[in-house]
């Protein structure tokens, strides 16, 4: 608490996670972590449990899309996070279901990227504009892809890796979408092939972190893209690997929560990254361990934070 109080400004930048599955059970729960204090704190809960969705963050608005259910199906869905009124509002369905997308936030809009709609995986791309309420296709993907790692940096949406042809491997292939041109260019492929990575963008560079490294097993390695000379570099791996964790940064350095270490483990340790000293350190422990969610940081008000977000973790 004294942590909290002490800070100078009115609002307490927090990573929210939401949904994921532990050990095959699919959550529906929206928590908070303020890496300051290392306090978490119940939001309001989903509407429905779901996992391999995707989630984005603008103006302190929470956007969802996608994902699976617990009964396997995938979803079009969409749904919006206000966090003055700590409530989930359904908004328009996106023109195809996707579990394992990508998806982005790139000047104002939205974007979903490939994913599974059940029977195949997907290179069709659609955009949502916030102020019609409405989805359009856009410029589909070189090759249909699913759990990609997806980033907007200086205007451009890129794609790196994810699960593709039929036997699932990831791939090594990182292209990039231009929003003047409406075009895809493949950039220098990554120097692992993976699936399942998270990925997020840092003092102008792009991360890839973690995974499913082809055929193999999950992966503790860390790669980094600089958009100046199109080259991908080796950083130092996590301290544990994982698959399908969540990644944002907060206050200059990279958070990783979760994810799965194999095929019956799974990770409740947050890990920060430091990119001046190249090291990694766990900091931390979520309420309950799990792979598939996704999370993005959010400036809260503190009164917001502290009012509308009751620390609930006795109850259901």
């Amino acid at each position: 608490k004294a942590a909290t109080v002490s800070r100078s400004t009115g609002t307490a930048e927090v990573i929210v996670t939401v949904g994921g599955e532990d050990d095959k059970v699919v959550l529906r729960s929206v928590e908070s972590f303020d890496p300051l204090t290392n306090q978490w704190k119940n939001l309001a809960c989903l509407p429905f449990a779901v996992s391999k969705h995707g989630l984005v963050v603008s103006d302190s608005t929470l956007y969802l899309a996608g994902g699976e259910f617990p009964d396997g199906s995938a979803s079009r869905e969409m749904w919006r996070y206000d966090p003055c009124f700590d409530s989930w509002m359904e908004m328009a369905p996106m023109n195809v279901a996707r579990s394992e997308l990508g998806l982005v936030m790139l000047d104002g809009f939205v974007y979903a990227v490939g994913g599974w709609e059940g029977r195949s995986r997907l290179a069709s791309v659609e955009c949502y504009n916030p102020h019609t309420n409405s989805w359009q296709f856009t410029q589909s993907v070189k090759m249909a892809v699913t759990s990609p790692a997806v980033v907007a940096l200086d205007g451009l949406l890129y794609v790196t890796g994810g699960a593709v042809l039929e036997d699932g491997d990831g791939t090594d292939l990182a292209q990039v979408y231009n929003l003047k041109t409406a075009a895809w260019t493949e950039i220098a492929p990554m120097q692992i092939a993976r699936s399942g990575s998270a990925a997020c963008t840092l003092k102008g560079k792009i991360y890839v972190i973690g995974g499913w490294h082809a055929s193999t097993e999950n992966t503790d390695k860390v790669e980094c893209y600089n958009p100046k000379t199109n080259q991908w570099t080796m950083c130092a791996p996590m301290k544990e690997r994982r698959y399908r964790p969540g990644a944002t940064v907060v206050d200059g350095k990279i958070y990783v929560l979760g994810g799965e270490e194999g095929w019956d483990r799974y990770h409740d340790t947050i890990e920060r990254y430091c990119d001046e000293t190249d090291t990694w350190e766990i900091v931390g422990e979520m309420p309950t361990s799990r792979s598939w969610l996704s999370c993005v940081s959010l400036q809260l008000r503190k009164d917001i934070y502290t009012s509308s977000c009751p620390d609930t973790s006795n109850s259901n």
